[in-house]
């Protein structure tokens, strides 16, 4: 007896899930980077309490809606553990440094003051805590949380390694230096993981401190076994190539690139200040770009590689970066609601103000979450379909047995 394998519908397109949904593939990762970026940017505007925690809202949504299934993925719980110790760290050295207490403040409690010589005058170490101290320490800490749990979604959402092949040819050595950087932190949580998940196996007892020696001598252990796999393969693959340019093209990249760079930080500087020259602001950054760009392309073309299946840009990338920079924009302008709304003064002390206009763009970057296609997995070689014969004989048994095999092996 055979089974009748499943058809599709009829008049559905192929590869086209069923009810209209959209396939599962994965994100361009540079849509990612901009995305978080541009959100860390918007973050870095405000120490309003209830927008920072609504932009570690809005990271925790996309990320649980569209990160993929890999190891690695799982590690922004990390990174939020590592923010809220930034938290921690920033209101305790502000109740330990006191300075700054006003006649004025509502104060909580005070620690034991340890005197200090004349130079270090300015700043006390001990003494009464207030209450508007400790929330101006949690407010600028916050914000500093925000900044690392934007670059842990990037981390957690693109593959840095995929990240590379977008580099222009010129930044190709920078770039693989700096996606090592970037990978260091997903494989130590993998790593993490994985040492943890062995000490269960083993019926492991120790815990807290005395479990710290089991746990980081295996993840530093690995984490070097795969810096040197990742050197190996790099270097298999011809990283690190220097190419046919000539020396004179080298320098002329060289020179392009650094006044292209300076005149960047001139024009931002310019931008930035309100008070400096006309020309050091606009002008001086069109003119680094100008330089930059001229840089990057000679110096791209001593660079010779292929990309094999070269990640596309469409529609979904283009609104995935696009909500990012809106609400980054949009929290720059301050346009439609008060500037003062998005750093709530301390003095006096009263409830921070909600404004509607940064709450819907944050809630426009939360938007990401709907507009990215599901992840997908890797694709794997599609199978025919089986017969599957009655049970009872012994070549039906063998037959069975081979099928198995052959889809653990496929597996």
């Amino acid at each position: 007896m055979l089974d009748k394998p499943d058809t599709d519908a009829p008049g559905r397109a192929p590869g086209r899930p069923p009810g209209g949904r959209r396939s599962p593939r994965n994100l361009h990762p540079l849509a990612w980077w901009t995305w978080a970026l541009a959100l860390a940017t918007a973050a870095s505007r405000t120490t309003n309490p209830l927008l920072l925690l609504l932009v570690l809202a809005v990271l925790g949504y996309v990320v649980t809606a569209r990160r993929t299934e890999a190891p690695w993925a799982r590690g922004f719980t990390y990174y939020l553990g590592v923010a809220l110790t930034v938290v921690a760290i920033r209101v305790v050295f502000r109740c330990v440094f006191a300075t700054g207490i006003t006649p004025d403040d509502h104060l909580l409690f005070s620690l034991p003051h340890i005197p200090t010589p004349a130079w270090y005058a300015g700043i006390r170490i001990g003494g009464p805590v207030s209450l508007e101290a400790t929330l101006s320490a949690a407010f600028d800490g916050l914000r500093l949380a925000c900044l690392i749990c934007c670059i842990g979604a990037a981390n957690t959402l693109a593959n840095p390694k995929r990240a590379l092949r977008v580099l222009p040819g010129a930044l190709y050595e920078l770039g693989v230096a700096v996606t090592v950087s970037l990978s260091v932190a997903p494989q130590l949580v993998q790593s993490v993981q994985r040492v943890a998940r062995a000490r269960r196996l083993r019926a492991g007892q120790r815990k807290g401190v005395r479990a710290l020696r089991s746990i980081v001598v295996p993840v530093l252990e690995d984490a070097l076994e795969r810096s040197l796999h990742l050197a190996a393969a790099m270097d298999s693959r011809g990283y690190g190539r220097s190419g046919t340019a000539s020396r004179r093209s080298r320098r002329l990249t060289g020179v392009l690139m650094l006044l292209g760079m300076c005149g960047l930080c001139a024009g931002v500087y310019g931008l930035l200040d309100g008070t400096a020259p006309a020309a050091l602001g606009l002008p001086a950054f069109l003119a680094g770009a100008v330089l930059c760009v001229a840089g990057l392309f000679l110096g791209g073309r001593r660079v010779r590689r292929t990309t094999y299946r070269p990640d596309r840009w469409r529609a979904a990338e283009w609104g995935v970066a696009g909500c990012g920079v809106t609400a980054a924009v949009l929290l720059f302008a301050t346009v439609g609601y008060d500037a003062t709304d998005l750093n709530p003064s301390l003095y006096p002390l009263t409830w921070p103000a909600l404004p509607l206009v940064p709450v819907c763009a944050l809630l426009l970057a939360g938007a990401a979450g709907v507009l990215s296609p599901p992840p997908g997995r890797t694709p794997g070689p599609a199978a025919p379909p089986h017969p599957r014969p009655v049970a009872g004989t012994d070549g039906d048994a063998r037959a069975a047995a081979t099928d198995r095999t052959t889809s653990e092996v496929r597996t």
